[in-house]
């Protein structure tokens, strides 16, 4: 934990501080007696040899082949003693006198130690609040590891659980294709049906359609523009159950003179130097979904095969002409 590294070396600093002001007034407190004790030692007795008021004296010496004497001999004056010679004396030094502290120094000194004593506590206590705040802290951000480990795997598992319901829901929900299949009893003639291949109910809500014409697949327009006419007549909902169906469009020769707006480009889609491609768009809700849902929608697009005696239909068109979401 870096955040209590600065803390704790400041704490460590002020023990030491307060340890040595602790030693310090305790050989303080020890000072008088130590003071005491050298005194008493170097109060032995001092010697001091005065000089004769007489003045200086000699003294025979003893003769060569004499023995020395065990006992020194007295000076003597002419062969007697010397009556006015100084006696020795001897000066006896007073033992220096004991440092008593006043009253002040004492109460000083003692407020000293109180104050050393309550620093040391305090600065353990400081150290001890701070082990506890860290060891909190510390506690504190392996819950929040634990809480946040946790909240990533709910989250995980609740969209594990959402793309589950999302496959189930694609599984049951309706899917409308669009087929081109010939017209019963009609020769060259086809009908354009939306078939629901789901596993529940669905509403077209609208179907589109244009024809383009083309040299080739190749140059269609990029994108098709399924724009709704204004003056086209109002587009009925229908409900397609499972596997039920519904014509959306019908188409036959007959048609393609109309659309041919002189006989050069009738002539040109019968020799195939111009082709027909009919597309369109189918809207869809799904009925068991909730409201406000975007609707699905089908793209298709066919490609008319217009023959001398008959015609076809067929699919046909890039990817953007044939889509379904």
């Amino acid at each position: 934990m870096t955040g209590f590294a600065a803390p704790l070396c400041y704490i460590d600093a002020m023990l030491s501080k307060g340890l040595a002001i602790f030693v310090v007034l305790s050989a303080m407190a020890q000072l008088p007696a130590s003071a005491s004790a050298q005194a008493a030692s170097h109060s032995g007795t001092a010697l001091t040899s005065k000089p004769s008021a007489a003045g200086p004296h000699t003294t025979p010496a003893a003769p060569a082949d004499s023995a020395p004497s065990p006992f020194p001999m007295k000076p003597d004056c002419n062969g007697g003693p010397c009556e006015d010679q100084a006696p020795r004396t001897i000066t006896v030094q007073p033992p220096p006198a004991r440092i008593v502290w006043t009253l002040h120094e004492r109460i000083l000194w003692g407020a000293y130690l109180v104050l050393a004593i309550l620093g040391y506590a305090g600065i353990m206590m400081a150290i001890s609040t701070l082990r506890k705040i860290e060891r909190q802290t510390r506690i504190a951000d392996d819950t929040a590891t634990a809480a946040f480990t946790a909240a990533n795997a709910a989250a995980e598992t609740a969209q594990a659980a959402l793309l589950h319901a999302q496959v189930i829901a694609n599984a049951e929900r309706p899917w409308v294709l669009v087929t081109a299949e010939p017209a019963r009893g009609v020769e060259s003639s086809f009908e354009i049906t939306a078939i629901n291949r789901g596993r529940s109910p669905a509403t077209i809500t609208s179907a589109l359609d244009l024809v383009l014409f083309a040299p080739d697949e190749a140059q269609l327009p990029d994108l098709p523009d399924f724009s709704p006419l204004a003056s086209g007549p109002r587009f009925v909902p229908i409900i397609l159950l499972p596997g039920e169906s519904a014509t959306l469009k019908t188409f036959s020769r007959e048609d393609v003179r109309a659309l041919c707006d002189s006989d050069a480009k009738f002539r040109s889609v019968e020799s195939w130097d111009e082709r027909i491609f009919l597309c369109g768009k189918v809207a869809y809700i799904d009925l068991i979904s909730p409201a406000g849902k975007a609707a699905h929608e089908t793209v298709w697009c066919c490609w008319y095969i217009h023959g001398k005696l008959r015609s076809a239909l067929v699919p046909a068109g890039p990817a953007e002409y044939n889509s379904h979401t």
